[in-house]
């Protein structure tokens, strides 16, 4: 069995080719640079995970991992462009450095090259995976949209936050783990527990994100906190705090929304604290953590194959950066 460590130096080798051809630069280049921004590769590290949960790694599942992460990053660019964002990893964006029509472009390239890597997977597995993956494409444009038309809703409610979080962050991190299953021959019970165990820890991860937004500790968490509060983002930590703050407290978070004083982010997080949403939103992370610990139980294979996806999931939720 190999960490997540070993497995993404294995994703790495195999990764890091010419996924392009030379001509025309103008399309390509932008796609070449933007992978070479790197990130942590995690969902194609999890279908390799998936696999190797039942027995040792095939092929295709590299072909599938590759197809996962050039989708990624497509969804990555045009997000990019959705949010007007300059920067991506410290670097700039594919739009800022070229211009929104060429990453445009360059992403719906990406997309279909992931497609030719599912081609390359063997008959007897591809309906299926094809299948997964064309509906955890669709739900990620779901989530990605539902994110869009919050920004302009005043109130969201916890009920339609975590099916925006689901959608947007929690199915391809479970799709992957999933897919992994397929091409290693797991049935349709083990399938289902691997599953829900990565659409769990998903949301057990934002949860844990939009805590250390307001709370942690910028030396460990590498960046200043604060920056959902100043963007007035409906986080798992505003939505509790609209939904259960005493009426005053309610009036002046809204009223801290609106006028953005220069102190907003240190006002806010006081207020979370007077609400005792900190604690709260700890309770809700070991919730669902919990939750996916026991469909990872679940799975019909001996523990210490369970070890590396054990080890990857405390990493998630238990990070400071």
């Amino acid at each position: 069995m190999h960490s997540f460590e070993e497995l993404s130096e294995l994703f790495k080798e195999k990764f890091e080719v010419a996924h392009f051809p030379a001509e025309p630069a103008t399309l390509y280049n932008p796609n070449n640079y933007f992978l070479s921004i790197g990130g942590k590769r995690v969902r194609p590290v999890m279908c390799l995970m998936g696999n190797e949960l039942f027995g040792d790694i095939i092929p295709d599942c590299y072909q599938v991992a590759t197809a996962i992460e050039l989708f990624h990053n497509f969804t990555l660019i045009h997000d990019d462009i959705m949010d007007k964002a300059p920067l991506r990893r410290g670097m700039q964006t594919v739009h800022e450095k070229y211009d929104a029509s060429t990453a445009l472009l360059a992403g719906d390239v990406m997309l279909v090259r992931a497609y030719d890597y599912l081609n390359n997977i063997k008959t007897i597995y591809i309906h299926r995976i094809l299948h997964l993956f064309n509906k955890t494409a669709k739900e990620v444009c779901e989530g990605q949209q539902l994110d869009m038309d919050f920004e302009k809703q005043e109130q969201v409610s916890m009920e339609q936050y975590l099916k925006m979080i689901e959608l947007k962050t929690s199915v391809s991190l479970a799709a992957s783990l999933q897919s992994g299953a397929i091409l290693g021959g797991a049935g349709e019970g083990n399938q289902r527990h691997l599953y829900e165990f990565g659409r769990n820890l998903g949301i057990a991860f934002q949860v844990q994100d939009d805590y250390l937004d307001a709370f942690g500790d910028p030396e460990k968490f590498g960046k200043k906190p604060g920056g959902d509060i100043m963007a007035n983002k409906k986080t798992f930590l505003m939505i509790h705090a609209l939904e259960t703050a005493p009426a005053a407290q309610k009036k002046l978070l809204l009223q801290l929304m609106r006028e953005n004083p220069s102190d907003k982010v240190a006002r806010v997080v006081a207020i979370l604290k007077d609400c005792g949403v900190d604690k709260w939103a700890v309770d809700l992370k070991e919730k669902y953590t919990n939750i996916a610990f026991m469909h990872l139980e679940d799975i019909a294979v001996m523990d210490k194959r369970k070890r590396p996806l054990k080890e990857l999931a405390a990493f998630l939720v238990k990070r400071e950066h």
